[in-house]
């Protein structure tokens, strides 16, 4: 079926719509998407400003410009285990072709999808007819060179992709089994990005609702994140930073709708281990929930330090801020140079929530062959000496 949206088709500094027919896809709730585009004409700002967020660009088709790593000679390839991956393009179509050290070609894979907003790297998905695979090399921004991925072996290698691999780095994608156990999708039903629609719900009735082709509603359909209780908005974001919830109890991964209970459609992995064995990138939400600042307040949730309409990466005076509106000791706790500003001598978020190296984010080296760990910031928030907590 086919609906009416909104399509942004010119530069975002203009206002300016026309609209389009265009093919998407119904939730297994039987609810219609719209598209974020359709969110245009009502909240025009909030959009210009959550295309700049790494949820929105954390997935997407490839094209010639989008992919971050180098086709140059010699700045292409990884080597393997008795072969090495080259990374070429041709009319416009980017390739991972896996070749023995003598030059015989293995396989050759189109780079179909791209996973990853960039911030800490770039991964790279084919399809095999309707069958989806994560392709072998990566890019990773910290060298600004590619890797083999996370996770991989180190040789020729190609991992299925299914869809609690998948629900994190897009809106909705629909799995030949409702099960979610298959790597074989609907490839029309892809919505890449985690959009308006990820946390707000499939949108189509609102936005009829809204434009007056629904007339039989007396309320408007819509998910609004202050109609949810703590528990519901955090369940928003819990469902990609909870960690590994591979405990499918109903449904499958991309049936949960927000406002719903997360613990009744699936677990953590890791459900019942020790908050201390909790990973900095597996499980923000696990480590956040444990901390003091949480376990004290009524009211914190993500989204009282996070705007996810925002790109606030790096913005620590921001963050300070927010420590602030509940902490004013730091005033009598630091030496105070009268002369500064608050801001310019304290960093909350680098004392109180370092980085450490994750146990689940690690990148293979290909020049000795070990795995390193990525840093990522824990949202375990406390007082820590030389990166122990205390």
């Amino acid at each position: 079926m086919s609906y009416l949206v909104y399509n942004y088709y010119n530069d975002i500094s203009v206002s300016e719509y026309e609209y389009l027919k265009v093919e998407l896809p119904v939730h297994y709730s039987g609810k219609k998407f719209a598209g974020s585009e359709s969110c245009i004409p009502c909240h025009e700002s909030i959009y210009k400003t959550h295309i700049s967020t790494a949820h929105y660009n954390t997935s997407a088709l490839t094209d010639s410009e989008n992919i971050l790593g180098s086709f140059s000679h010699e700045e292409n390839e990884i080597n393997l285990a008795g072969v090495k991956v080259l990374m070429t393009q041709d009319d416009g179509i980017s390739y991972q072709t896996t070749k023995t050290y003598h030059g015989k070609e293995i396989e050759k894979s189109k780079m179909d999808i791209i996973i990853g907003s960039g911030v800490k790297g770039q991964s790279y998905l084919t399809f095999e007819g309707d069958s989806l695979y994560q392709l072998q090399a990566s890019y990773f921004s910290l060298t600004d060179s590619w890797i083999n991925s996370p996770g991989f072996p180190n040789y020729g290698f190609k991992r299925p992709v299914m869809d609690n691999c998948i629900k994190c780095h897009v809106t909705f994608a629909k799995n030949e089994k409702f099960s979610g156990s298959s790597n074989v999708y609907d490839k029309n039903s892809f919505m890449y990005g985690v959009d308006c629609e990820r946390c707000h719900g499939p949108s189509q009735e609102h936005v009829d609702y809204r434009i007056g082709n629904i007339q039989t509603l007396d309320f408007d359909p819509i998910v609004r994140a202050e109609t949810l209780n703590r528990q519901q908005q955090m369940d928003a974001c819990a469902q990609c930073h909870a960690g590994l919830r591979t405990n499918q109890i109903a449904g499958n991964p991309f049936s949960f709708l927000i406002g719903e209970n997360l613990e009744e459609n699936s677990k953590n992995f890791n459900s019942g281990k020790p908050n201390s064995q909790l990973d900095v990138h597996g499980n923000q939400y696990g480590l956040l929930v444990s901390s003091k600042c949480f376990k004290e307040s009524a009211e914190m949730s993500c989204v009282t330090c996070h705007d996810p309409h925002k790109n606030q990466r790096d913005n620590s005076q921001y963050f300070n801020s927010k420590c602030l509106t509940c902490h004013q000791q730091p005033l009598n706790l630091h030496t105070v140079d009268e002369a500064s500003n608050l801001s310019d001598y304290t960093d909350c978020i680098k004392c109180h929530m370092p980085e450490f190296p994750s146990r689940v984010m690690k990148v293979r080296s290909t020049e000795d062959g070990l795995e390193k760990s990525v840093d990522v910031r824990t949202h375990l928030i406390g007082i820590y000496i030389d990166s122990i907590l205390q």
